[in-house]
């Protein structure tokens, strides 16, 4: 069995909450709180959620855009979480991000030539020519023109700038990329154009992928497995097609009634659920999603639920699945 590319264990961070004139220290938002996954290389891995449970956090703890609290992240063999920043640097050549709004991520001052080479000046990757070659090649490589390298980020589209994005994140020739939502900003038949493109990249080039949405359908498109964050947890964790097939998690389960179908004769019941996310900064005890779950037990107020195997390679985070396996 070869080693997986990343492998995540124990991740979590915690932002301190500081109150009163004097800023003292009165508790902790729980962004991430103790998630561990692996992806392996060629894979893409989808990490879904609502907004706040801490995918975007997870994603930019991995690039070390932010330190982690606690925990360890091991890339191609290298544990990343203990480098020093100029190693960290280095290592970015290999793990490159897209980011979610392509308005707010491209400098508008600068020209699309001068946008996509900085990350070859920064890690010192060939000449003047060949700099300029591989800005033009690339800029094809994504559906642009080589004569857009002149122009400025405000002259071009939404989906024009994520392809930007896009190719900005490659010029490093990385192994790993993380899509923090990349297709959220965009209309629907844009965002297919986006996804299209970074499935045959990643053919063509031999990418993977870690792809952060909220969108449980795009997700089902591009991901080969799938797994499910609420509250800063990782809930469940599948192949994609187990996941979409027999989801397990009940919080799973209401995400997946909630994407439409494109068939007027389908009926599926929509599980509706009650009250709202709690405050990360004051979660539930025991199992985060008790305060909202149709089948709380007494046991998921008092035990956090461990991520372990329900099926085979389907990881499920619930009591429900203890009491069968005790069973």
């Amino acid at each position: 069995m070869t080693e997986p590319l990343l492998k995540v264990e124990g991740l979590k961070k915690y932002f301190p909450i500081r109150t009163g004139m004097l800023g003292k220290h009165t508790g902790n938002v729980k962004a991430v709180d103790d998630i561990s996954f692996f992806v392996n290389e060629g894979e893409t891995l989808g990490i879904v959620g609502e907004s706040g449970c801490g995918k975007s956090t997870t994603g930019r703890m991995l690039m070390r855009l932010l330190e982690p609290t606690e925990g360890k992240v091991t890339f191609n063999g290298k544990e990343l979480t203990s480098i020093s920043n100029d190693e960290m640097r280095k290592a970015r050549r290999e793990i490159q991000m897209v980011f979610q709004d392509p308005y707010a991520s491209l400098n508008p001052r600068h020209t699309i030539e001068k946008i996509l080479m900085e990350p070859l000046i920064v890690h010192n990757i060939g000449d003047p020519k060949s700099r300029k070659k591989k800005v033009h090649d690339f800029l094809e490589i994504v559906g642009l023109s080589s004569y857009h390298a002149k122009r400025y980020p405000h002259q071009f589209s939404g989906g024009q700038r994520q392809r930007i994005g896009i190719a900005r994140a490659l010029m490093t020739n990385p192994k790993l990329i993380i899509a923090d939502e990349p297709v959220s900003a965009l209309d629907v038949s844009i965002q297919a154009q986006v996804l299209n493109l970074m499935q045959d990249l990643q053919k063509e080039l031999k990418l993977t992928y870690i792809f952060i949405a909220h969108d449980l359908g795009v997700v089902r498109h591009i991901s080969d497995r799938v797994g499910v964050m609420y509250l800063g947890r990782m809930v469940e964790l599948a192949t994609s097609e187990s996941m979409y097939a027999e989801p397990l998690h009940p919080y799973t389960k209401a995400l997946l009634s909630a994407v439409p179908v494109p068939d007027p004769e389908f009926k599926r019941e929509q599980i509706i659920l009650e009250g709202d996310i709690p405050s990360p900064s004051n979660p539930p005890s025991g199992c985060t999603f008790h305060t909202r779950c149709p089948f709380k037990m007494d046991i998921c107020v008092k035990d956090v639920p461990q991520l372990q195997e329900a099926k085979t390679g389907h990881f499920v985070a619930c009591h429900l699945y203890n009491e069968q396996l005790q069973h």
